[in-house]
């Protein structure tokens, strides 16, 4: 049986602002239950049985949104940048009053997958290195891949910091000057990627993001394009915790 919430906190949860900014908006008689005018920020209801509009629109209630977005080159992982677009730039309005947030960070020359929610829970055990969430990345560089880096990489790579990675997954499709791999990792430091090549002497020339975790990137998404993750897709992600 659904539990029943204050009308204040469902609004509030949905994004239409602070407990004060959702008070007067009760107040000022916009929003209706079961086509009555509410006044009372403290009733309760339940958000998925009640009828909720506001000014005479229809609320459609859900406490998380999950999206995947393929993201482009030349876009940020942030929810704001003074001069470039970030990845919520590319997201309707609908999804906004949600108040998503990507679910860990590329870079702004890398595409890719990009976990958008506002789950905040489901994001700290995604990015928690503790959790050891496998990222599979395509990777192209500059260099000649051979057997021998697959132990590198499985070993750790020292980075230009000292730092010793966790053991990562090299799988190599294509060995020449100009090489192609798939590579798995299991944390997030700082262009990790592309300093584990270095510390090879690699250059890498394209990276792109396929999956986290159990949730794989969908091939029919253009760059640039989203969609909501599926009720399936939402489990497997979660299935690890």
């Amino acid at each position: 049986m659904i539990k029943k919430e204050r009308l204040d906190k469902i609004l509030s949860n949905m994004g239409y602002g602070s407990r004060k900014d959702v008070k007067k908006l009760i107040k000022a008689g916009r929003v209706m239950i079961n086509n009555n005018i509410e006044t009372k920020n403290n009733v309760k209801i339940n958000p998925y049985e009640d009828l909720i509009t506001i000014d005479g629109v229809k609320l459609e209630y859900r406490e998380y949104i999950y999206l995947m977005l393929n993201k482009p080159q030349g876009v940020v992982s942030s929810t704001e940048d003074p001069v470039s677009r970030t990845v919520l730039d590319l997201i309707d309005e609908e999804y906004l009053i949600f108040k998503p947030h990507p679910a860990g960070r590329l870079d702004k020359d890398t595409e890719g997958l990009i976990l958008l929610t506002n789950d905040g829970k489901l994001s700290h055990k995604l990015l928690s290195p503790k959790n050891r969430i496998g990222k599979t990345y395509y990777v192209e560089v500059e260099g000649f891949l051979k057997e021998s880096h697959i132990d590198k990489f499985k070993e750790g790579i020292i980075l230009d910091d000292g730092y010793k990675t966790l053991p990562a997954k090299l799988e190599i499709i294509e060995g020449d000057f100009y090489s192609k791999a798939k590579l798995t990792i299991t944390e997030g430091k700082y262009h990790q990627v592309k300093r584990m090549f270095k510390a090879l002497n690699m250059e890498v020339l394209y990276l792109k993001r396929l999956s986290i975790g159990n949730l794989k990137l969908d091939e029919n998404l253009e760059l640039g394009e989203y969609r909501e993750l599926t009720e399936e897709e939402i489990k497997l992600l979660k299935e690890k915790f």
